[in-house]
């Protein structure tokens, strides 16, 4: 179960704080048991500092206080600090994150359930798509909506994320689709050819809803499957 340790304190000497992170982080390289450390500051008190460190289990953040190096740093953010830290020790119940959420629908809703109209509610007004397959390398919604249909409608791709990975608004995908070209495709008449592929995705949230997007296949491998090249 992940853990995650909120530390409070109070110092007037926020800077020297921040950098004293730093040096812990260059100190336990290879070493630390921590997976991610965020360090606020309290906007309607800036002697308010809190830092939230969080740990693959309890039994992995108990490794990471043995660490010398982590006994030194403590040390000295006692030193910096008006009065001692306070510690709360969290077992993390739910842990959502919304971004992934919301990439996640557009893969399970537009893609495999092949209601491109679905884009309506999942995207922006202002969405843009980068696809160097698509007529354009910058289109908005609407005539990415139907150029997407076209290819949903010629291939009945099925998605399937392989790994998902995301960091402040941006979601990152690698994904494997598998389908049959069933309908005309940029002019070319239907094979009736399996297919399958690979790709990654990069989406841009914003407002819970996403924003704008990038994408990258195999498209030279595609067109050989469909005996349109021969290399």
């Amino acid at each position: 179960m992940t853990f995650m340790q909120v530390i409070d304190c109070r110092t007037s000497r926020a800077d020297e704080l921040n950098s004293l992170m730093d040096s812990w982080i260059e100190s336990t390289q290879g070493k630390r048991t921590a997976t991610h450390s965020i360090v606020g500051r309290d906007r309607a008190d800036s002697t308010h500092v809190v830092e939230i460190v969080e740990f693959p289990s309890y039994e992995e953040a108990m490794k990471n206080s043995q660490l010398p190096e982590t006994d030194r740093i403590f040390r000295e953010m006692v030193a910096l600090c008006e009065e001692e830290p306070s510690f709360t020790d969290l077992d993390v119940m739910r842990d959502q994150q919304l971004n992934k959420i919301v990439v996640r629908s557009f893969f399970e809703n537009v893609i495999n359930a092949k209601n491109v109209d679905a884009a309506d509610a999942i995207c922006t007004e202002d969405y843009r798509e980068h696809d160097p397959s698509l007529s354009s390398y910058d289109l908005g919604l609407a005539q990415a909506k139907t150029e997407n249909r076209e290819i949903i409608e010629a291939f009945e791709p099925v998605a399937t994320i392989e790994s998902l990975v995301a960091e402040g608004d941006t979601v990152c995908v690698r994904v494997s689709f598998k389908g049959r070209h069933v309908g005309t495709y940029q002019g070319m008449e239907a094979t009736d050819r399996e297919i399958s592929g690979t790709g990654h995705a990069t989406f841009r949230c914003e407002g819970g809803k996403i924003a704008e997007s990038w994408w990258n296949f195999d498209d030279l491998g595609l067109l050989k499957q469909l005996g349109a090249v021969d290399v």
